[in-house]
């Protein structure tokens, strides 16, 4: 009988090893939470197109945005563990969900297996470009003027666009109306066309409509000004001390996805992100660069979601 379990574990094992050498051999895909034309949709685009080329397969973005990320990392956590579907969670997904959601239909520390970070982008404050808004200063003196009539978009609740506005607020104490939209695409389509009047948005979907024109970037919400829109200055510049805030993005598979085949994602998504012409075109953007260890990734997410949690409660931050 101990011969028999030791020829089935052996067995498996080298099914195991076998597989992994061989991995991947058909096309994977990437689970995208957010709509077309997003920061994170630009990541997995350019990234995917670099891992096609190392390994000689189809890098597939499938796009499943709503409900503020959580239709896509709900399809990515029932997804197969086969290494065959990844997806690209941010802050928003894996940190400000679970603390504005009590009953999400999907767990960041129990449902996936973290593969990498893969780097932050920043957020631009954006005003329509033929708003007469032309300072942060001047919208926080409209929005006292107006009291909580200026309306603010987003692409849904905790997004990585709504949760900088609140901040904004709390350290301000101003108040704008949240309008939250299915996404942050047709949030953005709307300040362009002047429908909504301010939102933060990502630089690398905000910055081509600055540079086009049909923005004006008030301000940057990290802590230090963006080599790629380096005239555009910090929130914190622009007159509010002390306020930051970066949104960061990584890869994950599903809970149970066997380990070798994680840091085989690892290695390889690490050498595509840190790629010259990968890097180039993800700075060209605002795009950040950094990467680690799936361990350093689950602390990252853990210490997120705790801070995360106390920012709600200190704020009072509602999910609705």
């Amino acid at each position: 009988m101990f011969l028999l379990r030791f020829l089935f574990a052996f067995s498996c094992a080298a099914w195991a090893a076998a597989a992994s050498a061989q991995f991947p051999s058909r096309p994977i895909r990437v689970i995208v939470p957010f709509t077309a034309g997003s920061a994170i949709d630009v990541n997995a685009r350019v990234i995917g197109q670099k891992l096609s080329e190392m390994w000689g397969q189809q890098v597939l973005a499938d796009n499943r945005p709503g409900a503020n990320s959580i239709i896509g990392m709900e399809a990515a956590a029932k997804a197969p563990a086969d290494g065959y579907t990844l997806v690209l969670g941010n802050d928003a997904a894996l940190a400000m969900n679970p603390a504005l959601q009590p009953r999400l239909p999907y767990d960041p520390g129990r449902d996936y297996e973290p593969v990498t970070l893969i780097g932050s982008n920043s957020l631009l404050l954006v005003v329509p470009a033929a708003s007469p808004v032309r300072s942060v200063r001047e919208l926080l003196a409209l929005a006292r003027e107006r009291k909580g009539e200026l309306n603010y978009g987003s692409g849904g609740n905790g997004s990585a666009q709504h949760i900088p506005m609140e901040i904004l607020m709390s350290m301000t104490g101003v108040r704008l109306t949240h309008v939250p939209y299915k996404g942050v695409g047709p949030a953005l389509t709307d300040v362009v066309g002047g429908q909504i009047p301010v939102m933060f948005a990502g630089t690398p979907g905000a910055l081509p409509h600055v540079r086009s024109g049909r923005l004006r970037a008030l301000a940057i919400a990290s802590a230090s000004r963006s080599p790629a829109a380096p005239e555009v200055p910090t929130v914190e510049e622009a007159g509010v001390p002390g306020y930051y805030y970066t949104a960061w993005v990584g890869y994950l598979a599903p809970a149970g996805t066997p380990r070798d085949i994680v840091a085989r994602l690892n290695a390889d998504v690490i050498r595509a992100v840190n790629a010259p012409d990968v890097r180039d075109k993800l700075a060209g953007v605002g795009f950040e660069t950094q990467t680690g260890t799936p361990e350093e990734f689950a602390q990252l997410i853990a210490r997120e979601r705790a801070r995360m949690a106390k920012l709600v409660r200190d704020a009072g931050i509602k999910a609705d």
